[in-house]
């Protein structure tokens, strides 16, 4: 057997399923498959063990509308040290500062945050939302100045926070401090100053990494099912067939009452109505 004839047996990783399953959710995006097919090629997706199994699986299917087809690279690569290696890129940040006065602010997608940021709010509010952020280096300083309004800092799972602001009748969010970061993942320190106002942390996934580890969660469902042993699934047909004769002895009473209800009914409006007749003579 030829080494070409042996790479598509080669085995593939968590990256290479991951990889392919992007190229799905982008073709359910743009329409050019349904729901139906996309949860079959995602399974399919996440049952493949070797390259031969998850290249026909986006062989029809551009990337990101482009015109060639997707190819899955048959070849290994090395792994980046950490998802962080490729965020903390240097420069001086996109934007340095903010300020909203009666007004808002906001920064999210894809922006680089400086070694120091400054905000400013009065009588007004603003979001960071650092999810899908880069960073300039490995420590970056927001500074916020809330004067009878707010503002609020997304950070991504893995990022170490420090809040050092000040609150006067007001105050800063400490609860993610203390959460240990991530190998290689930027510290976040937060500073400033909030009078009748307040300054809040929140640590969440972005809605990309929800839905993929919703799909996780659900082929963990589907294949913990597919794996039950034969007994148990003989004893789970038996109590499903017993929940169904449960239903059907409920559906009968229930219908039954409802007879029961109906008769009586009858019989109170027809001595009614005897009652009448005899009291019209």
């Amino acid at each position: 057997m030829t080494d070409d004839a042996a790479v598509p047996e080669l085995r593939a990783s968590d990256a290479d399923r991951e990889r392919v399953a992007e190229v799905l959710r982008d073709a359910l995006a743009e329409g050019r498959l349904d729901m139906e097919e996309f949860e079959e090629r995602l399974e399919a997706t996440y049952k493949a063990r070797t390259y031969g199994e998850l290249t026909p699986i986006t062989r029809d299917l551009p990337v990101a509308g482009i015109t060639p087809p997707p190819a899955i690279s048959l070849v290994k690569e090395p792994e980046q040290s950490g998802s962080w290696a490729g965020r903390v890129v240097g420069g001086d940040g996109s934007s340095s500062w903010a300020v909203a006065v009666m007004s808002g602010f906001e920064r999210k997608g894809r922006w680089t945050v400086p070694k120091r940021f400054n905000c400013f709010a009065f009588m007004g509010g603003g979001e960071l939302d650092l999810r899908e952020a880069n960073f300039a280096d490995h420590e970056v300083e927001i500074n916020c100045v809330a004067i009878m309004g707010g503002m609020n800092v997304i950070v991504p799972p893995g990022v170490e926070v420090v809040v050092r602001g000040i609150g006067i009748m007001g105050g800063f969010d400490h609860r993610e401090e203390g959460v240990p970061a991530e190998r290689g993942a930027p510290r976040v320190i937060i500073t400033g100053f909030a009078f009748w106002g307040g300054v809040g942390v929140e640590r969440k996934l972005t809605r990309q990494e929800r839905r993929r580890l919703k799909e996780e969660r659900r082929q963990e469902r589907l294949e913990g099912r597919s794996g039950h042993a034969l007994g148990e699934g003989f004893a789970d047909h038996r109590r499903m067939l017993e929940g169904h004769r449960e239903w059907r002895r409920d559906l009968h009473e229930e219908r039954r009452q409802r007879h029961d209800e109906r008769r009586e009914r009858h019989r109170e409006r027809r001595e009614d109505r005897d009652r009448r007749r005899r009291d019209d003579y």
